[in-house]
């Protein structure tokens, strides 16, 4: 039987996939050196933890690949004194990062099965210390407070008007927008003059529950 070393594969995943991809945030990197991918992952699938693939969770859902959740984290710009909302708890990995790089972090996951293992998973490693998970949907979610920084674990065809309206002044969202293979991570600004979107990189990532586009009927 082949024991991995994973804290060796971890290293080599972020000198070999995420650091090329231009994540160059020293937090950032960091954070993806230390924590354990491998936890996150059904065991199935244990073995592609630091692979860059997309891994199945379970439930319809999946983890991102590393190099994109790295250029997510960069691009939010997280300071230690952020409140954050993120939609789509999924594994808890990227809870954990915004765990360690912000003050406070709520998480909304649709699925319970989801959220129920996501909160056991931390809890054991001990990383739930400043993160809350709840059980609800993002499109008719109403949180009752505004966040520094909004992070979307998945895509959206169009992005909810009230995700925007969740962000304090200067606060940021990512999201990724589109159809299918077009996607692009988009990076909001919530500025004096309103609302700015940069966009960041091409990806394609899975729609946000209830966040499919439209079908495009062919005459």
């Amino acid at each position: 039987m082949t024991v991995i070393d994973y804290a060796k594969v971890r290293e080599t995943m972020v000198e070999q996939q995420v650091r090329p991809w231009d994540v160059l945030d020293i937090r950032v990197l960091d954070v993806l050196t230390r924590l354990p991918r491998e936890a996150f992952v059904p065991p199935a699938y244990r073995a592609l933890a630091y692979a860059d693939l997309s891994v199945p969770i379970g439930h319809g859902q999946w983890m991102l690949k590393p190099v994109v959740e790295g250029r997510m984290l960069q691009a939010l710009a997280l300071l230690g004194t952020d409140e954050v909302l993120e939609i789509g708890t999924g594994s808890g990995f990227i809870t954990a990062c915004l765990g360690q790089l912000a003050r406070d972090v709520l998480s909304i996951e649709i699925d319970p099965d989801l959220a129920n293992a996501a909160r056991t998973r931390l809890g054991e490693l001990g990383l739930d210390r400043n993160v809350r998970i709840e059980t609800a949907d993002a499109l008719h979610y109403e949180p009752t407070q505004r966040f520094d920084a909004i992070c979307v674990g998945a895509a959206v065809a169009n992005i909810p008007a009230a995700f925007g309206q969740w962000l304090r002044p200067g606060g940021r969202l990512f999201i990724v927008r589109g159809r299918a293979p077009a996607m692009a991570a988009e990076l909001i600004r919530n500025t004096t003059d309103g609302l700015v979107t940069e966009s960041l990189f091409e990806t394609e990532v899975p729609y946000l529950v209830g966040a499919t586009p439209t079908p495009e009927f062919q005459f």
